[in-house]
């Protein structure tokens, strides 16, 4: 179903594709939007037992499409170095193919709105961070991506250097 990569040799190791997911700043969540047009938009995620959580309002153009499909594609770009000399860039990325959801479960929206919380602000108090989530929780809506594959890439120059 899902297509292999064809430069087998800058294919990253699973481990070093979920670490590239895991430390990644923001993705780029691809939905099919209006009309059949793909609708591409960075968010701001967490990682929390091998699925992507974000927040994002309860209405808009990214819960419509999710709710009329639910295959997503998401994007993390952990490096993007450009090499004027050598005329390329050394890039290392991960790309996750699967299906996004609507968390309604209580319990799993809390757990997500902490990983989130503690992987861009690790120094909130739990104090603080309870107080902003008990603030911010009725307006949000949470979710979740749940892979059906993965795959990591890197340039070339990368991997001849991760292989020495």
């Amino acid at each position: 179903m899902f297509r292999e990569m064809r430069r087998k040799n800058q294919v990253l190791p699973e481990n070093i594709t979920n670490e590239v997911l895991e430390r990644g700043s923001n993705g780029i969540l691809s939905v099919i939007g209006d009309d059949g047009y793909p609708y591409s938009v960075p968010v701001s995620y967490a990682m929390l037992d091998g699925k992507i959580y974000f927040h994002c309002a309860k209405m808009g153009h990214k819960i419509d499409a999710i709710t009329n499909c639910d295959k997503a594609c998401f994007t993390v770009v952990d490096k993007d170095e450009i090499v004027q000399d050598e005329f390329t860039t050394y890039f290392r990325s991960a790309v996750v193919f699967g299906r996004a959801k609507i968390v309604t479960d209580k319990e799993l929206m809390l757990r997500a709105i902490y990983a989130i919380s503690r992987k861009y602000c690790p120094d909130m108090s739990i104090e603080s961070h309870n107080a902003e989530v008990n603030k911010e929780m009725p307006a949000l809506c949470i979710v979740e991506i749940t892979p059906e594959h993965i795959s990591g890439k890197e340039a070339r120059e990368l991997a001849k250097m991760r292989k020495m």
